[in-house]
């Protein structure tokens, strides 16, 4: 991506091995995530361009010396940070705090969106399943990758538990993935804040009992009708952007959670004694540490239990990139898979 709007096609470098504990992935699936709209929009003008994706599936094609888990032809997720796996972060389940991690797409390290990709710190970074997977599970298998996770985290971190009612705002795929999440983890009412029928219904059948189209305070006295006026315990925002955060406080319980995951678009939001202090609300939320879910999200993929993959609804070549950005963000697609 060379600036805002402004993403090309380029023949770099193929991935070499370069530390002894990296590895070389030829992606099978990547694809186009809805924070990736966020430099679409205002990523200055940067000669030389920057590398984009962080989600991808793929076979290892070459391992480093120090790598033990892994050997070439091995089918590997790759969740959005990569990480060691044995700092005493990645230990807590915190992987995205790794003390010798990072990100995709990043100082020397390429991105998602490619034919392959230098994967460091692969022994504590991928995660492998059966190299006879059906392709037909390839999407929802890319879900763990980010969405999924991050659905879940959400939902986790929010304290969703049996009975739970929960608000979720925005019906991106992270949000419908968080209702699904939700569902998984016992909630009893799943209020989706969306305006996107095709979404929304979607989101109905992953979980959602009520459906709230309206914005701002209109949409925070919905959800307020459909609560007694109370809101509800937990609040899921998967947004990022400051009205849906304006959204998550006017909807939230008193003593509930809010638990943030849309990337923020803002620096500094409400939480003093009006907003979140007073009313004894928590916030909680962050980057997903996808790693420390796949191994718990994974079985439910591979023996058919989830379907997260619904959430793909556009597919597009390597050399179609620049026209799935452009569905995503006129909202004709909700989620672009890439097959390169």
């Amino acid at each position: 991506m060379y600036g805002a709007g402004d993403v090309r096609i380029e023949t770099v470098r193929d991935p070499e091995i370069m530390q002894p504990t990296d590895a070389v992935v030829r992606i099978v699936r990547t694809c186009i995530c809805g924070s990736d709209l966020h430099p679409y929009h205002s990523l200055p003008s940067t000669p030389g361009g920057t590398p984009m994706g962080h989600e991808f599936i793929g076979v290892v094609e070459e391992v480093g010396s120090d790598v033990t888990t892994l050997a070439p032809g091995d089918f590997v997720i790759a969740p959005f940070a990569w990480s060691d796996g044995t700092c005493d972060f990645c230990r807590e389940g915190l992987q995205t705090s790794c003390r010798h991690g990072g990100f995709w797409a990043g100082n020397g390290i390429g991105g998602g969106q490619a034919e392959a990709v230098r994967v460091p710190q692969a022994d504590g970074t991928l995660v492998k399943v059966p190299a006879d997977v059906d392709a037909s599970l390839y999407p929802s298998l890319l879900t763990l990758s980010d969405v999924y996770g991050t659905g879940y985290h959400a939902a986790l971190t929010g304290g969703v538990t049996a009975g739970t009612d929960v608000t979720v705002i925005g019906d991106g795929a992270v949000g419908l993935l968080a209702v699904l999440s939700a569902k998984q983890l016992g909630a009893e009412r799943i209020i989706l804040m969306g305006r996107h029928e095709a979404r929304t219904d979607l989101g109905r059948e992953f979980g959602a009992t009520d459906v709230v189209s309206a914005r701002g305070e209109e949409g925070v006295a919905a959800v307020r009708d459909l609560t007694g006026g109370d809101g509800t315990r937990v609040v899921l925002e998967a947004v990022g952007h400051m009205p849906a955060y304006e959204q998550a406080v006017g909807v939230v319980r008193h003593g509930g959670v809010i638990s943030r995951v849309g990337v923020p678009q803002y620096e500094e939001a409400a939480v003093g004694f009006g907003s979140l202090f007073g009313p004894n609300i928590t916030l909680t939320g962050g980057p997903a540490p996808v790693r420390a879910y796949i191994d718990r999200l994974l079985p439910g993929v591979l023996d058919g239990t989830v379907d997260p993959g619904r959430v793909f609804d556009r597919t597009v070549s390597l050399e179609e990139v620049p026209e799935g950005y452009r569905a995503m963000d006129e909202r004709t697609a909700l989620k672009v898979i890439v097959e390169p």
